[in-house]
């Protein structure tokens, strides 16, 4: 994979690398949200182009601890001494991979990158189990899905994996852009995740300048056999009309795996 060059400049970029992978460059900081840059992780294939590996990351946010969320391979992609971000109870299973610098932080704490305030935030989502990634007397730990709001010259709120919530309209007043979950990888979402309809209805709550949509056309499931199908544009196009017809406001901007806009 070529790294992605620092381009160190004010204003935002958000670079979708696919999932809810997410490169936020903001004053001159640079965040990544949930890495997995490998073609397949666990039981999921990576039907969108190989994701670039970006350079200069001052900090990678993990949402929680579902493997499709927290990669240890890909993470170690960026070196065993990045500065990572995990929601409280998920540090152990890094540090015994040998990351040397991992902070937990819990709804409402709030952490600096730089020029940058990073403050966790709620989020609906069943992010207790960890499957292989902890030993099995260590399994009973739970560690709750985050979402993360970077406040500099901008405000951006990337959701991670979640549902509608109480408290979602008060996550950020004038949001400049928010990266929305609006499906997942198989042919159904589940409990705690936002299907295009419902994304569309968070963009009622939350109201930003700009909505980015994630956590779709990537991934495809390969069991049970036969189950996997190519990524495709559905979920995107849906999420579009159902937010063009609910919040007229929001810019709405689709992204294919490593297009870029700024906010």
């Amino acid at each position: 994979m070529a790294p992605v060059a620092p381009e160190l400049t004010g204003g935002g970029r958000a670079t979708w690398l696919g999932h809810s992978t997410v490169l936020i460059e903001l004053d001159g900081a640079r965040l990544l949200t949930d890495p997995v840059l490998r073609g397949r992780v666990g039981h999921l294939r990576r039907a969108a182009p190989p994701a670039a590996l970006p350079d200069g990351v001052d900090a990678v946010l993990i949402s929680h601890a579902h493997l499709d969320h927290l990669d240890p391979p890909s993470l170690a992609c960026l070196g065993r001494d990045q500065r990572i971000v995990v929601p409280r109870g998920a540090a152990l299973p890094l540090r015994w991979r040998g990351f040397r610098h991992v902070e937990q932080v819990g709804a409402g704490d709030e952490v600096r990158v730089g020029p940058l305030a990073v403050r966790a935030t709620c989020a609906d989502h069943p992010g207790q189990r960890y499957g292989a990634l902890l030993p099995p007397w260590r399994r009973g730990a739970r560690p709750r899905a985050l979402g993360y709001v970077v406040a500099g010259s901008r405000l951006a709120y990337f959701a991670g994996d979640t549902d509608l919530f109480e408290g979602m309209s008060g996550v950020a007043p004038e949001l400049d852009l928010a990266l929305l979950p609006i499906w997942g990888w198989g042919r159904r979402v589940g409990p705690g995740h936002m299907d295009p309809l419902r994304a569309a209805r968070a963009l009622q709550l939350l109201r930003p300048a700009l909505a980015v949509p994630i956590h779709w056309g990537t991934l495809v499931s390969l069991w049970p056999p036969g189950a996997a199908r190519e990524a495709a544009w559905e979920p995107a196009a849906a999420f579009h009309r159902s937010a063009r017809e609910l919040a007229p406001a929001v810019r709405v901007r689709v992204l294919p795996p490593g297009g870029s806009t700024p906010f």
